[in-house]
């Protein structure tokens, strides 16, 4: 299977390609510089610089499956690079004819905005990340798109366990966390094997 990666460099991106290559996928990066890979068999890195650029991203998508976007965002301050990012590859995947779309969003958006402790602390501490995954969620549903929108609660670095639980009705606690390298287990595992289409997974450790 090709798999188009959209922020391939970042902390989770990385799990996501290293993952999809160790499965035996073929996975395109979108980098905003070439040369941050090492060149590897069944890996085409391309260079991205400007997350609106849509000819760029239209041409990376070409006889591709799958998308899968782990955007992320400046750590303080406004950001728009989820909902920027996925403008433009929403409109790149219907010319490329491109239908699944899997994208990493938060734990804490729209519906789940509440006032349980877990919410309350990531819009106290990111707020404008989280404004920005909003936005991208709803270019996402109304795209037409075969879509899932998995809601991880916080990411961590540590080593990859090897499982998960995921499902759309988990619920997430002030001390719920997901590992960037099970977060990218689950979400080359929907590429494989679609079961979350049209619906807002958790992944929770």
């Amino acid at each position: 299977m090709a798999v188009v990666v959209l922020g391939a460099t970042g902390a989770t991106g990385r799990h996501v390609v290293s993952t999809a290559l160790q499965r035996g996928h073929h996975v395109v990066a979108l980098t905003r510089q070439a040369g941050t890979f090492a060149p590897q068999d069944g890996l085409d890195e391309v260079s991205w610089p400007e997350v609106t650029d849509v000819p760029a991203l239209t041409r990376a998508l070409a006889g591709t499956k799958v998308v899968i976007s782990a955007l992320g965002g400046a750590s303080a301050g406004p950001t728009t690079v989820c909902s920027e990012g996925i403008r433009s590859a929403v409109t790149a995947m219907k010319a490329a004819g491109v239908a699944r779309m899997i994208a990493v969003s938060a734990h804490g958006v729209l519906e789940t905005h509440d006032k349980s402790l877990y919410s309350l602390a990531v819009w106290a501490n990111v707020a404008e990340r989280m404004h920005d995954k909003e936005t991208m969620e709803q270019l996402i549903t109304a795209s037409g798109l075969k879509w899932t929108i998995v809601r991880p609660p916080k990411l961590s670095d540590h080593q990859r366990i090897g499982k998960y639980r995921a499902g759309t009705d988990l619920r997430v606690r002030l001390w719920s966390s997901v590992g960037r390298a099970d977060l990218a287990a689950f979400l080359v595992d929907e590429a494989e094997t679609p079961r979350y289409v049209h619906a807002y997974p958790r992944v929770i450790r």
